[in-house]
């Protein structure tokens, strides 16, 4: 029987993780996920793949706000959203959506910690950016995600990839929302539509992974060519899925690592725990 082990949400995108026994399914993902965001002064989106120092500012609800910690600096309080909405169109990749800008007091913080210029936003209700035009089944939407909201991982699948290492990699190195146990190695690959709790979730297409994968998440700091290295030999997309890459527009050297989905229903809860059905395979 297959059961979700793990969930994770990423409030600020490529900020550390929270582990969570349970949490709310929304339209753009799980509550929380990726609804606040880094930019540059031209309002372009930070990821740890240009500042993987990223991964090493956590965060943590406070009532109804939230701190920020990182080392050597004093914790950050901020409201849920900014006081002041000044709102500005941000790009996310190919995608551009309005968010609304944290204070002065807010961006010198995270400047001062990434030791450039940056600043914080927020997504709000009405801002809308859709998922990949290729599988919208109509006006779904995405949080600041790379573009889908949800990523699951089976706990069989970094066994197997772990096999093939010299040294083991935690599962924070891939940052899933949804951790499964039960399940045979690579047996998300395969799925259509699947259950969990009383929420019904549909693939997109394999998660492509980048070089986000070879940075430490504990030190914030690039850690080799692992695992893109060792995905090249057994991951590519011509070899997972040779007849459908093309159609998905990946690129045949695409490395692939867990499932991109999008709940088709929403305002259930899903918990650790959870039974996991799958409905539908490819």
């Amino acid at each position: 029987m297959m059961k979700v082990s793990e969930i994770n949400i990423f409030p600020v995108k490529s900020l550390r993780g929270i582990t969570l026994n349970e949490s709310i399914v929304e339209n753009r993902g799980l509550q929380h996920d990726r609804r606040w965001m880094l930019t540059d002064r031209e309002n372009v989106f930070f990821t740890q793949r240009e500042f993987p120092k990223m991964a090493t500012i956590s965060m943590k609800l406070n009532g109804g706000g939230w701190v920020f910690s990182a080392e050597g600096v004093r914790d950050l309080p901020i409201s849920p959203r900014p006081e002041v909405a000044e709102k500005r169109d941000v790009t996310v990749w190919s995608s551009v959506c309005e968010a609304e800008v944290y204070g002065q007091h807010v961006n010198d913080w995270f400047s001062d910690v990434l030791d450039t210029p940056c600043q914080l936003v927020y997504m709000p209700d009405d801002s809308t950016r859709g998922i990949n035009p290729l599988f919208d089944k109509g006006n779904e939407i995405v949080s600041f995600a790379d573009g889908y909201p949800l990523m699951v991982l089976g706990e069989a699948s970094l066994e197997d990839l772990n096999s093939r290492l010299e040294g083991p990699l935690p599962m924070n190195r891939f940052r899933p929302n949804l951790v499964i146990k039960g399940s045979d190695a690579y047996a998300e690959d395969a799925w259509k539509r699947v259950r969990i709790g009383n929420t019904i979730f549909r693939s997109t297409k394999p998660c492509a992974r980048c070089v986000m994968t070879t940075v430490d998440q504990a030190r914030g700091e690039f850690d080799g060519k692992e695992p893109l290295r060792t995905f090249a030999a057994y991951r590519k997309a011509q070899q997972v899925i040779p007849d459908t890459y093309e159609a998905m527009g990946m690129g045949k050297n695409d490395v692939l690592f867990g499932q991109n989905l999008v709940p088709e229903n929403v305002g259930d809860v899903i918990r650790v725990g959870d039974t996991v059905d799958v409905l539908e395979t490819v």
